[in-house]
């Protein structure tokens, strides 16, 4: 053991990540896990020793560094990497020779290992690079973090994974199920930002205009301990019954969706949610709604939806810049919104209000027998106006299930039936199923003919009863506008590669630049050609555009 290189190794590493640097201090650098053999070029290359005390070279005996160098030369233009396995760094190396790689994330396991590695290597170079990363025996719930809270696509790229074959060999279990982290969290990551490339511009637009309706709401979310949520699946049809014998025992959370499907019942609801930003949240609505019905609505909803009840209160999702909004121009409540689906955000709603039993009717997550929302649901309607001879309503119906790629058929419950099931739907049934054993509540699903939701029980336990508003502003919303503005105008030029540029930027100017990242991924699916600073360029002529628009339109 070299306790010099290794104590450099620390030093060079400890600004970084601290904890880290306290755990290699503290393993064991004498247990033997690796024999350091010299190349033909000169390079050392770390060995890995098996039980029977052969040592297994992990890069070439040859010229360790070209072999990286040639690793890396067959990748595309993938900005994040992901390295399974550090062994002598050359591949890592060779990677951050490149100007198209903004990070690169190593995952190892043995923390005495790497111990090891650092007392016969010099990873200076590496742990000095602000691109470099490394994290050693992660659970998979900390690689998918790691991943979710480095990788920004609009600023990296792509991304890729590149396993140290040499290495992963000798612990297959903990470098599977690594990958198979990496893969989840980038499935999200990608879906996430496919979600934003579509609606980044659309939601910036709607919070900014929604300013000046939320300025006014000032009442509380009322309080409850039991409550249910109706979705709109097409179990709801036979469930209407059952839901309107006990009405008034419970608060009554209805989705957008569900609402056409519950006032032609005669069940008026006592809360409507509403996050999707598309104009097709409209539809929900076109049939009438009851003004005194209250209407919680995601800051970043459709403006004109928030003149349809005389109760009107807005809450804040995971956008950037609502919780910039509510950080700095006024408190509002917020929701969790990460599941993507409406039906989530109500029992986010739900556990706000206080509620202890949470009961979730027409929650399907599929089509049964083919079926896809609930009688009197928008599409109803929406499809009768467009049938014709050539088209008739069966054909329009089929088209719309038909047109998924992913449609898979499952065999249900015994007495459900069969249904479709779609990886969208699959999606917000896994995080739906993921949240419930985190909330505050007893969740109970109504057995419907869709997919089954796990029954796992949430937290229960008396609550406090703790009041729920938006707090007071700290100006007018048209001020607020125009200063965001000015912020914004006055965010430096990118000078070099994007995911360089936030570490540039001061703590205020970090925090506007973060509020325009959606919108800076619906700019660049739309204008691929855009590269760094001509990318900012654009963002900043669209979000001042926007914003001249809005303040040019108030009185």
């Amino acid at each position: 053991m070299d306790k010099f290189l290794f104590e450099r190794n620390l030093l060079a590493l400890s600004p970084r990540d601290p904890a880290l640097c306290s755990r290699l201090s503290a393993a064991e650098t004498t247990l033997g896990r690796y024999k350091c053999i010299e190349s033909r070029s000169g390079e050392p290359v770390p060995a890995w020793v098996d039980p029977s005390g052969a040592a297994h070279p992990l890069h070439s005996l040859v010229d360790p560094r070209r072999e990286g160098r040639r690793l890396i030369s067959t990748l595309g233009d993938e900005g994040f990497l992901v390295f399974l396995g550090l062994g002598g760094g050359y591949a890592v190396q060779a990677a951050l020779e490149r100007d198209d790689t903004h990070q690169a994330l190593v995952i190892e396991y043995d923390i005495n290992g790497i111990a090891e590695l650092l007392s016969s290597q010099d990873y200076i170079a590496l742990f000095k690079d602000p691109r470099f990363s490394l994290i050693v025996d992660p659970s998979g719930a900390a690689v998918e973090a790691c991943i979710l809270e480095l990788y920004k696509p609009v600023l990296h790229g792509g991304i890729r994974s590149i396993p140290l074959r040499a290495r992963t060999s000798f612990d297959q279990g903990s470098f599977a199920a690594a990958g198979e982290a990496v893969k989840s969290a980038v499935d999200r990551v990608s879906g996430d930002y496919s979600v934003q490339a579509y609606f980044g511009k659309r939601w910036f637009s709607n919070i900014l205009r929604n300013l000046f309706a939320a300025e006014g709401c000032t009442e509380p979310f009322p309080r409850t301990r039991n409550a249910a949520i109706i979705a709109a699946g097409p179990s709801l049809d036979r469930q209407l019954p059952a839901l309107a014998e006990r009405r008034g025992e419970r608060f009554l959370i209805a989705a957008d969706t569900s609402l056409p499907s519950l006032l032609a019942a005669r069940l008026e609801p006592d809360a409507v949610i509403s996050i999707d930003c598309q104009h097709i949240s409209y539809y929900h609505f076109l049939g009438g709604m009851p003004r005194r019905i209250p209407l919680y609505l995601d800051l970043a909803s459709p403006p004109l939806l928030a003149s349809l009840s005389d109760h009107v209160r807005f809450f804040t999702g995971g956008h950037p810049l609502e919780r910039y909004v509510s950080q700095y121009w006024r408190s509002l409540p917020a929701l969790d919104t990460s599941g993507a689906n409406v039906t989530y955000a109500a029992l986010s709603l739900a556990e706000s209000l206080g509620a202890v039993r949470i009961e979730l009717y027409g929650a399907d997550f599929a089509y049964p027998r083919g079926r896809t929302y609930a009688r009197g649901t928008y599409i109803y309607p929406y499809f009768a106006k467009q049938q014709s001879r050539l088209k008739p309503l069966e054909a329009l119906f089929s088209a719309f299930l038909y047109r998924n790629p992913s449609l898979t058929r499952c065999n249900g419950a015994t007495d459900a039936g069969w249904y479709y099931e779609t990886k969208a739907l699959r999606m917000y049934r896994e995080r739906l199923e993921a949240k419930i054993p985190a909330a505050g509540a007893e969740v109970i699903p109504i057995p419907g003919g869709g997919a089954p939701i796990a029954a796992v029980k949430g937290r229960t336990g008396p609550r406090p009863l703790t009041l729920v508003s938006p707090g007071k502003a700290a100006m007018g919303a048209a001020a607020f506008l125009d200063r965001y503005r000015k912020s914004i105008a006055a965010l430096p030029p990118m000078r070099g590669k994007p995911p360089a540029y936030p570490g540039s930027l001061g703590a205020e100017e970090r925090l506007i630049f973060t509020t325009l990242l959606p919108a800076a991924a619906a700019i660049r699916s739309r204008r691929p050609e855009l590269k760094d600073g001509g990318l900012l360029e654009e963002l900043r002529r669209c979000c001042l555009g926007e914003l001249d628009m809005v303040l040019n339109q108030m009185p």
